[in-house]
């Protein structure tokens, strides 16, 4: 049996304490994982600021080329990052090879990004009193970054935090979620194959609630990246204090069908947008409005893709579907399902469970102010809603206190243009669904979802600080 160890300094570091780590498809127990004491993390933090005053100096060229090592080398080592999610996220293979693309990507952005962050000349002799100066402004790094990081998309999300910080040059100490920690282990392995200095890259494992007032609060701490549940967010903002601080929390995404769109060009990416990762994606598609000239139609060639959809083994290429990350979620979702159905939801699709499973469900019928509707589900269930007009689905959507991504299709642009400027979201995707991501585009939500932007080149200047350089030119 595995058993896991903290990566302090460039090294691995044992610790008595330890917790179970078990698969979510089959429930076997994959490894006896690293449990870090407050400690731990203290040391942690205080050998990444002392890493700090070295990479602080690095060229961006040296940083680049560090992060374009850790591109070749995951491109060789892509079939074991497969099996990695397979065995801890229980994600599909397809599903993991995707998000293994994806943070291949992300890191050959940040290596990129490495050598974009410039300044501006500032006309100070604009002013009288400026006269015989010049001004300049420059991106410098803040120091010791925290990041704290979910389950869902252990590689990315990782790669989201590490690869904007260290291309900066910040130092990082990482804290993985319970559910997925040998993800960022091997990321270890990486970085120090790569090139990147001892105390660079510390990760600690463990419990959240007993590790995150020290993630959070300690004074060499200067910015403070969490993806991950909104109250769990909103703990963190209360302790962070005049730290920088990014938010990236939850999102019940939306989608709008307008009568102009060709129904069959989109409901199977519709389908793989709602189902995807058994809908565990903070951008899943989990509400959509319909026209009403539509929606029968809509409704009975969603149901129809969805039944499609197989469930099983996530080592089994064909899978779309397979457990979710812990049998609690499961227990959650039925008891929304059932309280939906007690107001007059209607389930058309789906709606079965065993222990770890629960199918691709399709709920109509439903009210805004059922859980499935206006509370983030993070399961593999979606309700269809029919609306009158553009004004009214707009209405729709912008009643969440959520605001991450939206979608909507129409062959319109005047109400494309419309829409952009009506809904209030981070992102509109128009004529695509809200699922849809680029990595090196901005990513980030507004009302409870959160604050400040992710996609490597906004994250760079979320993880800097402006300076500015003023110069009498002559005595």
């Amino acid at each position: 049996m595995k058993k896991t160890q903290l990566w302090i300094n460039g090294q691995w570091e044992p610790t008595d304490q330890t917790y179970e780590l078990y698969a979510p498809f089959s429930g076997e127990l994959l490894a006896h994982v690293a449990k870090a004491t407050v400690s731990d993390v203290n040391r942690a933090i205080e050998a990444a600021q002392e890493a700090y005053q070295a990479f602080k100096q690095t060229s961006a060229y040296e940083r680049s080329e560090i992060l374009y090592k850790v591109v070749e080398l995951l491109k060789m080592r892509k079939q074991e990052m497969v099996d990695i999610l397979v065995k801890e996220a229980g994600k599909p293979a397809k599903a993991a090879m995707a998000e293994v693309e994806r943070t291949i990507s992300t890191y050959l952005f940040a290596a990129e990004g490495a050598k974009q962050p410039s300044g501006e000349t500032v006309p100070l002799d604009a002013a009288p009193t400026g006269v015989g100066y010049m001004g300049y402004t420059k991106r410098v790094p803040l120091g010791v970054v925290s990041a704290i990081t979910p389950f869902n998309f252990p590689f990315n999300l990782v790669a989201h935090k590490l690869g904007p910080a260290f291309a900066a040059g910040n130092t990082v100490v990482l804290k993985p979620a319970n559910q997925t920690p040998m993800s960022a282990l091997f990321m270890a392995e990486i970085f120090k194959e790569a090139g990147l200095p001892d105390g660079a890259l510390q990760i600690v494992t463990g419990s959240g609630g007993e590790l995150s007032e020290a993630l959070t609060t300690h004074r060499y701490i200067k910015k403070v990246t969490f993806t991950g549940s909104e109250k769990v967010g909103l703990e963190i903002k209360e302790k962070v204090g005049l730290r920088k601080l990014t938010l990236e929390l939850g999102s019940n995404s939306a989608l709008i069908i307008e009568p102009s769109t060709p129904i069959q060009q989109i409901i199977q990416r519709a389908v793989n947008g709602a189902f995807n990762f058994a809908g565990q994606v903070c951008i899943s598609l989990q509400r959509i409005y319909v026209h009403q000239s539509i929606y029968s139609q809509f409704v009975e060639a969603f149901v129809e893709e969805t039944k499609k959809l197989v469930i099983g083994n996530p080592a089994d290429g064909t899978t779309d579907i397979s457990a979710m990350i812990n049998p609690k979620e499961v227990q959650r979702l039925q008891s929304w399902l059932e309280e939906a159905k007690e107001s007059g939801a209607q389930i058309i699709a789906g709606g079965t469970f065993t222990e770890r499973i629960m199918t691709p469900t399709v709920v109509v019928n439903t009210s805004p102010n059922m859980k499935i509707v206006c509370q983030e589900t993070f399961a593999p269930v979606v309700s269809i809603v029919p609306y009158k007009d553009l004004d009214e689905a707009i209405h729709l959507v912008n009643a969440s206190n959520y605001g991450l991504n939206v979608g909507i299709y129409t062959q319109n642009l005047t109400d494309a243009l419309y829409a952009a400027d009506d809904i209030d979201t981070g992102s509109l995707i128009i004529n695509d669904i809200p699922s849809f991501r680029v990595d090196n585009m901005p990513y980030g939500g507004v009302k409870q979802s959160g604050y400040g932007r992710e996609g490597i080149k906004f994250a760079i200047e979320e993880m800097t600080n402006l300076k500015f350089i003023a110069v009498k030119k002559s005595l």
